[in-house]
């Protein structure tokens, strides 16, 4: 836990010094916005949960500040539904679809990234790259399953493991195309969370040493620039 806030201190020092160090030149330009996707989740635990992604939905608020041509900061405030959905096999290895087990876990989500971005063309399309930390609350969680209370010859102590720790933290980053026409810029990115927290309590008289969840987005958003 230690090393983790440790890394997680050292990389925001940085960016936000990075970031202070930036000197806001002409043009610069202000965009507001909506945003919308897919999340592809899973929860990474010690011992070993076996799991394929938990697909679920993303939307929400953008705000962006370009700084000069090729730099910028943006700020979201997301809804995002994550959690994991895990895998049977049998003894050799082949999928068992009997079974199915999936946990929901709704979240409110505050990305800070710092923005480069790039021309890829002369017709106003550029790719471009955020990295940044991130926060998250969470606001509910459901499961869904059709095991009945059997247990088919695994691990389930997670199955009867509540969310315990809602506060959610960790790093954030990707990238993807933009396109800016005379309506307004759109974009699509591909993102991903690793988030540095666990969902349970991993003390040492804890059944879990390491519970933290990790999220591909893949994602729409659509912004009006405002000079």
């Amino acid at each position: 836990m230690k090393i983790r806030l440790y890394i997680l201190f050292s990389l925001l020092g940085a960016f936000l010094t990075a970031s202070a160090q930036i000197v806001i030149t002409t043009p610069y330009e202000f965009a507001y916005g909506l945003s919308g996707g897919a999340t592809f989740s899973s929860v990474s635990f010690t011992p070993r949960v076996l799991q394929d992604k938990r697909q679920g939905l993303t939307f929400g608020l953008t705000g962006r500040m370009n700084m000069g041509k090729n730099v910028g900061l943006q700020l979201e405030l997301n809804y995002a539904r994550q959690g994991w959905k895990e895998r049977y096999e049998d003894e050799n290895g082949k999928p068992v679809h009997e079974y199915y087990y999936s946990r929901l876990i709704d979240y409110i989500q505050l990305p800070f990234y710092m923005r480069v971005q790039f021309p890829l063309s002369e017709k106003n399309v550029r790719g471009f790259i955020v990295a940044g930390p991130q926060i998250g609350y969470m606001l509910n969680e459901s499961t869904k399953d059709n095991l009945n209370g059997a247990n088919p010859g695994r691990e389930d102590t997670q199955h009867h493991l509540p969310v315990t720790k809602k506060f959610e933290w960790g790093l954030s980053g990707g990238g993807g195309l933009e396109i800016r026409s005379s309506m307004g810029c759109f974009l699509l990115e591909g993102r991903f969370l690793y988030s540095l927290g666990d969902i349970y309590n991993t003390r040492r008289e804890d059944y879990f040493s390491k519970a933290s969840g990790q999220t591909i987005t893949v994602k729409m958003s659509y912004l009006i620039p405002v000079r």
